[in-house]
């Protein structure tokens, strides 16, 4: 198993390899043409991102900068928007619904590394993927961490930390986030 697959399948791989440098090189230049883009040029914009991102829906804006490592791997529904400052770490999979709104600045990272010392060391790291529901509103600063599943209509505050799976229909704030209300 190359690298490559051992990380699409969310297994432990080694970063330093050749197949992967390539992709993230990939990545790094479409993000870099995407970020230096025109705002007076929407269909180049989405141009761009339909030959980064994995799937892309109609009606979706983001904002530059964004910031992926591979792009392939992540997946936006319609009319989403997505503002400035974005990192979405895509070691792992990243599915985002359809209407949602994603503040600046926001973090969803996939990558994880082993907690013990010496794997750490040689490298290795993993991934578990990160799902977003329809019509989430992810507040200015939010980071999702890896594995976290946010279900539809929810609404995390700005600088939220989201450690773990957030149901539908919530209002969640704080580090760890933490339900404050039903909607």
């Amino acid at each position: 198993m190359t690298q490559k697959e051992r990380m699409l399948a969310g297994e432990l791989y080694l970063h330093a390899d050749a197949e992967l440098a390539a992709d993230e090189l990939r990545a790094q230049q479409l993000s870099e043409r995407f970020n230096a883009s025109s705002a007076a040029d929407p269909a180049e914009r989405r141009k761009i991102l339909v030959e980064l991102l994995g799937n892309i829906g109609e009606g979706v804006e983001v904002r530059p900068p964004l910031r992926v490592d591979y792009g392939y791997q992540i997946s936006i529904g319609a009319r989403t928007f997505i503002n400035y400052g974005a990192v979405l770490a895509d070691v792992g999979r990243i599915v985002i619904g359809a209407d949602v709104q994603i503040g600046p600045n926001v973090q969803l990272l996939t990558p994880t590394h082993p907690i013990e010392p010496e794997p750490r060391r040689a490298k290795w790291e993993a991934a578990k993927p990160i799902t977003i529901g329809d019509n989430v509103w992810l507040g200015g600063g939010v980071i999702v961490c890896p594995g976290v599943t946010i279900g539809e209509n929810t609404v995390v505050g700005a600088g939220t930390v989201v450690t773990r799976d957030l149901p539908a229909n919530v209002v969640a704030v704080g580090n760890p986030a933490r339900i404050i209300r039903e909607i």
